[in-house]
């Protein structure tokens, strides 16, 4: 039964030092899986994981549509699967281990901060010093990449997968990572492909 597995899913939970602001409460992933809830358009979430997720996600989130309206204590648990699902997808398509969605709060790397400030304000003249200085036209080269893809139709998947997963490419190099590190999101790919988005909707 969906409750059931619900409560199973929440019962074997436990808490867990943050890896990525993707995990978080406060996170673009769980910003954007808010609002497909809140308007009933799964793509706000689908670009955030491999096609190859998209059938479990959808069933997720049509049930937890369903359960929603209910307004009871099992909508609040549905909302929660479906987070936990998508952001679980999301992390197994980067190769990285889930253990759950971080509370509102959690402290994330100040680099992490500025890059989701850069993204949002257009410029990365605050987080360039951040990092060594022989990083930085990789850096620089990388945001540019990503911003160029950032405004896209939500109901275009393939595009909002195509800005993610630059956006993830950026943010792992400001994190001190010299490779991408994640395959494609695309149709026939698999990547993190990141749409931040306290503003657009890892």
């Amino acid at each position: 039964m969906f409750i059931n597995r619900i409560a199973t899913l929440l019962a074997a939970l436990k808490p867990a030092t943050v890896q990525a602001h993707c995990d978080t409460a406060d996170g673009p992933a769980v910003t954007d899986g808010h609002k497909a809830l809140a308007t009933g358009n799964v793509n706000y979430a689908l670009k955030w994981i491999p096609a190859d997720g998209e059938a479990e996600l959808r069933e997720v989130f049509d049930k937890a549509l369903k359960v929603r309206t209910l307004g009871t204590d099992a909508a609040e648990l549905a909302e929660r699967l479906f987070l936990e699902t998508m952001v679980r997808i999301h992390r197994m398509g980067e190769g990285v281990g889930f253990t759950g969605i971080q509370p509102t709060g959690t402290q994330v790397d100040p680099v992490v901060t500025a890059a989701d400030e850069a993204i949002a304000l257009g410029t990365d003249a605050a987080l360039l010093p951040m990092v060594p200085g022989e990083r930085r036209a990789e850096l620089d080269k990388r945001f540019h990449a990503a911003l160029v893809r950032k405004d896209f139709d939500v109901d275009d998947v393939a595009a909002g997968r195509r800005y993610l997963e630059a956006y993830v490419s950026f943010f792992m190099y400001a994190e001190g990572e010299d490779h991408d590190g994640h395959e494609s999101h695309g149709d026939s790919e698999h990547a993190h492909a990141s749409e931040h988005a306290h503003t657009s909707e890892h």
